[in-house]
């Protein structure tokens, strides 16, 4: 079963590499979907919507809310915003409950989607 909370953070940035209004520091009020799945467990829960809250409160709103993005990343494009942010959550999430999706939007209708990174594959 898959659980989502969604969140709301004001950040400023600018895009490095890249040609156009966006080059120039401007601000966004970001809205992030954090979806994790598991088992229902015993309680009737896959996981307590305040314990997500809590865990995305501590790794991503109060690190990055009302800041300058580009303090912590080379290119704080929506794409490697995601990715960093599913770095942050994937590690504190209980029992056998899985990050499931990031969905970050930058605008009310302009998003990126992130899984996480595909499984390495072995020598073949």
């Amino acid at each position: 079963m898959l659980v989502s909370k969604e969140f709301t953070f004001d950040s400023a940035h600018f895009l490095t590499d890249y040609k156009g209004k966006c080059e120039r520091l401007h601000g966004h009020t970001y809205k992030l979907r954090v979806t994790v799945e598991g088992e229902i467990g015993s309680n009737g829960l896959v996981m307590d919507f305040v314990d997500l809250k809590g865990l995305v409160k501590e790794r991503i709103l109060e690190k990055y809310d009302h800041q300058n993005l580009n303090d912590f990343f080379e290119n704080p494009s929506a794409e490697n915003m995601a990715v960093k942010f599913w770095e942050e959550l994937s590690g504190g999430l209980p029992g056998s409950v899985k990050l499931w999706e990031i969905r970050l939007w930058e605008t009310p209708n302009s998003f990126v989607t992130y899984h996480g990174s595909p499984p390495q594959k072995g020598p073949q």
